[in-house]
């Protein structure tokens, strides 16, 4: 080990130092990572002790790692996901911290409301790019500790940075100086450890690091990035890939106290979770992590999973609520949108479902020879058994309402004609030779086609998500300077402009307090032949979307119709145009489509934004 002097270091509270060994070209470790071949393991055969920290916890990035890999969540559903980590996590923190994005004024009030909900646990911590000027967003949210991208192999310094080791370290030291000045603790994220020169750069980095947080008497924390998913948990694999070594290091040569040390992994290579463990067994208190596993390319190591692992290594909960990781599940569902495969675990619809006939027969004899523990307890989660030939009309019974949540006066007896009907296909189905069990997505259309009175929730739940993402901005177009004034041409060209760049709107329109349609046809190109007998004058008074808003004064939603024009299956939001002073002046629709309603993901422009594109283009020009 190049660079290698023996002392004792108080200030690192290591027996070792370690030079940071500069380098003109990067080591980009060719004989691990080819590129144009799998990845090679590197072993040493070197065996260093597990020693699992008497405390350790788990960390969360759903609104940070998490939000880089689907469309942004609302300040709300942050609300209510965190509400839910503190629940899952418990009293005693069990889920420690939970980090945000600090950059626009969404992330912040979703901060501000989280914070107002007086939680200990988890923790709200930021994230800010490696900036001195970005602690005054930390300290202007009232936060305590923020993450600091200091990215440590040469991939990142060489290639993206465009500086050299000496440069990159000097960089990192000067900003975490900075947020120790300021009061802030700073986690440095050292980003792609699992492709970086170990004692070249990284162990040199992190003791110069201890030194001022041993200085400054705050803690500076480290995040062992694996950014690409690279750890391996075997014993005797060699750094930078292997995780034990890796931690044993970081603590023992670093310095690092356990308690200020955290691993963040990525499951390109399937061992998100097993490194995670990994981490905490050989030193680690932290581990980093995600609902559901959302993030880049393949994601992170779920938290429901850390969860799991957490109480398997303790040996007890320490207040965690297990059953919130099933409602976690279902809100994502429910109010997200979120398809979560079948035989995902823990809250996939058929996680504990045998499908093996013989299986089938023991679990009903006694769940406990097949299931994985008390699911019902701990998840809210009844063990399924899937259709075959064996089954039974009861067993479809069963079936049916366990997946479809129905208990109490709203379970559906075996003798409904539905179940009866369902019953005979499923029998039909093996006398014409089948051989497998009939699969969770056939069951669901047989129940949709023989039960549909039990599938009404879909539509109202594609409705509610209507609602609360096209409402409020339906709402601002009408405070628009163009609406009050009942500036018609002015209207129309922000209109088009809306129109033009969401395609789930069909149509857009204004009409007068008669129900005449005011604007001309604001449609999508492909519609524009349907539309031609329809146009200025046209009368809509006697419309729910017109009828509804001029009685209440406020935004109407409808049910799903057939639209007379198009034929496709469309849903309104209309709203009243008032003026300065309140008065109302007519009705401003949208008719949107219901095969575009579920794919609904970003938010419209509003009234302002499009009236400032507009004044800002060619006069008439809709840019």
């Amino acid at each position: 080990m190049s660079g290698l002097v023996k002392e004792k270091n108080l200030l690192t509270r290591s027996a070792y130092h370690y030079d940071l060994i500069d380098v003109k070209e990067p080591n980009l470790f060719r004989e691990f990572f080819p590129y144009n071949e799998v990845p090679k393991i590197p072993f040493n055969h070197r065996v260093v002790p597990m020693h699992t920290p008497e405390e350790f916890w788990i960390t969360d990035t759903t609104f940070r790692d998490g939000q880089q890999s689907r469309p942004p969540y609302s300040v709300e559903q942050i609300v209510e996901i965190y509400g839910m980590l503190h629940r899952l996590g418990g009293p005693n923190g069990v889920i420690r911290q939970c980090e945000f994005f600090l950059y626009n004024k969404k992330d912040r009030d979703a901060v501000e409301k989280c914070l107002g909900l007086g939680y200990k646990f988890p923790e709200i911590t930021g994230w800010i790019r490696a900036v001195k000027e970005d602690f005054q967003i930390v300290k202007d949210m009232g936060l305590k500790e923020t993450g600091i991208l200091t990215s440590c192999s040469d991939y990142h310094i060489f290639l993206k940075l465009g500086m050299n080791r000496r440069e990159a370290a000097a960089k990192y030291l000067d900003i975490v100086s900075t947020a120790l000045e300021a009061g802030i603790i700073p986690r440095c994220h050292l980003e792609d450890i699992t492709r970086a020169d170990y004692y070249g750069f990284v162990i040199p980095l992190v003791q110069k690091l201890m030194e001022l947080s041993e200085a400054s008497g705050i803690p500076v924390k480290i995040r062992a990035c694996d950014t690409m998913g690279y750890g391996v948990p075997y014993v005797g694999a060699s750094t930078p890939r292997g995780i034990p070594e890796l931690i044993y290091g970081l603590v023992h040569y670093g310095g690092v106290p356990p308690e200020q040390l955290e691993w963040h992994g990525h499951n390109d290579f399937h061992k998100a979770l097993i490194n995670a463990t990994t981490a905490w067994v050989y030193g680690c208190c932290g581990a980093n992590g995600v609902i559901l596993g959302f993030g880049e390319r393949t994601g992170n190591t779920p938290v429901e999973a850390l969860i799991m692992e957490y109480i398997s290594l303790r040996g007890e909960t320490n207040g965690v609520d297990t059953t919130a990781i099933t409602d976690l599940a279902e809100y994502f569902k429910r109010e997200i949108g979120v398809q979560i495969p079948a035989n995902y675990p823990f809250v996939g619809i058929d996680f504990n479902n045998t499908s093996a006939g013989i299986h089938a027969d023991g679990a009903l004899k006694n769940e406990e020879i097949y299931n994985i523990f008390d699911t019902v307890k701990l998840l809210k989660k009844p063990m399924g058994v899937t259709i075959t030939d064996k089954s039974g009309i009861a067993g479809i019974s069963y079936w049916i309402n366990s997946h479809l949540g129905l208990t109490g006066d709203s379970i559906i007896d075996k003798k409904h004609p539905g179940i009866s009907k369902i019953f005979k296909w499923v029998t039909g189905q093996y006398e014409a030779g089948r051989l497998t069990a009939i699969s969770s997505d056939e069951m669901y259309a047989q129940a949709r086609k023989y039960l549909p009175e039990y599938f009404g929730s879909d539509l109202k739940r594609m409705k509610k998500h209507a609602e609360e993402v096209v409402s409020p901005i339906v709402e601002d177009m009408v405070e628009a300077e163009a609406f009050r004034a009942m500036d018609l041409e002015t209207m129309e060209i922000q209109l088009q402009k809306m129109v033009d760049d969401n395609p789930f709107i069909q149509f857009a329109y204004v009409v007068n307090l008669e129900g005449k349609q005011l604007t001309k046809n604001i449609i999508q190109i492909v519609d524009r032949a349907r539309y031609e007998k329809f146009g200025t004058g046209q009368n809509f008074s006697n419309r729910s979307w017109f009828i509804e808003p001029m009685k209440s004064g406020k935004t109407s939603v409808t049910d799903f119709y057939k639209s007379i024009m198009t034929d496709a299956l469309c849903i309104t939001i209309s709203t009243p145009v008032r003026k300065i002073n309140g008065e109302i002046t007519g009705i401003f629709g949208v008719d949107l489509k219901f095969e575009d309603v579920i794919k609904i993901d970003i938010k419209l422009e509003s009234g302002k934004d499009v009236q400032e594109k507009v004044k800002g283009g060619v006069e008439g020009e809709i840019i």
